[in-house]
């Protein structure tokens, strides 16, 4: 696995991140912001969970020239660095893979696009050629994520786009999954990246969106107003057990159940999550993996920080759990949000990476900034806790993930610890290429896409 969040350029020292309590999210000074030409009267709130180096790439790894590397999507770039490194930490050639390796993927909307080169004349001088500029940047749609990554790394398994919104890259790894199941492939990179923003500094505050008042996202917690968005990716490698056995590879752990479902009609409007539709695909992954609920020790949640939304997670969980054994107060429920920001079509993944590396290492990291459980999620009469201190797990490690996208699309997963015959010492990924970026960026027109 690997990944690039705010403050972490990699899935080892995201770790470190999350067991120390580190805030990532970036909070601008009123200096920069009046320098930005952006209010400062209390409208505006300065916080973005910023990634660093968003503006480089390592284009002649991939065989870019700078020109075609300049028009390259943010996070086209930053998958494709993820996915490289995602293959290095499992060991895994594709020249000498003796099987296909699919690929599925997911990204947000390309605001490079939208605000840096539509319009510019430096991108699109005049006498340009039609054809010249519209291949330029059809290249840069979320449809053409994965079969970049196919092309440029050699990849000949299914390169399969995943458009889910927020559960994009979780759902992603249900259908890489279903896919090595079905022999589709013989390994799969699953995953996703998200840009929010290429210049933003923070966001205008409306009351009753889903924006965090002060640039705080607090999950489950009685003071939470909202969210904050990021900008990262993350990848993963799966294959099938018996495969990884047997080539000897190290074995993070073991994806043991999974599913993806949608809330249909049953729910207030088409961006409001349904507690029947939650509830549903956690009961559906528990029945997968043939567990108890009470066995799960750790769940994490979408946990976005948005009371309404908090609250109709609580409930769902509390439903699917109950009816599968669990007791009052057994598992702890955490999000990794209010470290990173949401991460948008790349926070299903991401938080699989938190719950793998929680089960590997046997430490579940503390929810950052909860301090009492916000009084609709009603956590007290569920069979759920949140902890904002790191708490040791002893025995079987067992825990779901959960995303959900905005119009519904819902997706859980189960992993577990390796069995002990496969249990190798225990390692953190491991740091990868030194990739040699170096500045391919170009800078909104005058006239302010920013």
């Amino acid at each position: 696995m690997a990944c690039r969040v705010p403050g972490a350029p990699d899935a080892a020292t995201l770790w470190r991140n999350l067991l120390t309590g580190v805030d990532a999210v970036r909070r601008s000074t009123p200096a920069e912001l009046a320098a930005a030409g952006l209010p400062l009267d209390g409208t505006y709130v300065p916080a973005f969970g910023w990634l660093d180096g968003l503006e480089d790439f390592d284009a002649a790894l991939f065989g870019y020239g700078a020109h075609e590397a300049a028009l390259l999507d943010p996070q086209h770039r930053i998958f494709l660095e993820t996915a490289w490194h995602a293959l290095e930490d499992a060991e895994l050639d594709p020249a000498r893979a003796p099987a296909p390796i699919g690929v599925f993927a997911g990204c947000g909307v390309n605001r490079y696009l939208r605000h840096h080169l539509v319009g510019n004349p430096a991108v699109k001088p005049a006498g340009a050629l039609p054809d010249d500029w519209d291949d330029a940047l059809a290249g840069g749609t979320c449809d053409y994520l994965p079969t970049r990554v196919a092309y440029a790394l050699g990849l000949t398994g299914p390169a399969v786009a995943v458009q889910t919104a927020c559960s994009s890259s979780l759902v992603a790894v249900c259908q890489a999954a279903q896919s090595l199941l079905d022999f589709r492939c013989d390994a799969a990179i699953a995953g996703g990246a998200a840009v929010a923003s290429t210049r933003q500094l923070g966001y205008r505050y409306r009351p009753g969106g889903t924006w965090a008042a002060d640039g705080v996202c607090r999950p489950y917690d009685a003071d939470a107003t909202g969210q904050v968005f990021g900008n990262g990716g993350g990848a993963v490698v799966l294959k099938r057990l018996a495969d990884a056995v047997a080539d000897g590879d190290h074995v993070y752990a073991v994806l043991s159940g999974w599913a993806v479902g949608n809330d249909g009609a049953a729910r207030a409007g088409f961006s409001v999550p349904g507690v029947a539709g939650q509830a549903a695909v956690v009961a559906e992954a528990l029945a997968a993996a043939d567990w108890d609920a009470g066995s799960v020790g750790f769940v994490e949640g979408h946990g976005s920080g948005t009371p309404f939304g908090d609250a109709i997670e609580v409930e769902a969980l509390t439903r699917a759990f109950r009816a599968s054994g669990a007791q009052q107060g057994q598992c702890v429920l955490g999000s990794m949000k209010p470290n990173t920001g949401n991460l948008d079509a790349a926070a299903g993944v991401l938080g699989l990476i938190k719950a793998v590396l929680a089960v590997h290492d046997g430490k579940i990291p503390p929810t950052l900034q909860f301090r009492r459980p916000h009084p609709d999620a009603d956590l007290a009469a569920s069979p759920f806790t949140v902890s904002a201190e790191v708490r040791d797990w002893p025995g079987p490690r067992r825990a779901g993930v959960s995303s959900f996208g905005l119009g519904g699309t819902n997706a859980h997963v189960l992993v577990a610890q390796p069995p002990a015959a496969v249990s190798a010492a225990p390692r953190l990924p491991v740091p990868g290429h030194a990739f040699q970026r170096s500045r391919h960026w170009i800078e909104p027109a005058a006239s302010g896409h920013a």
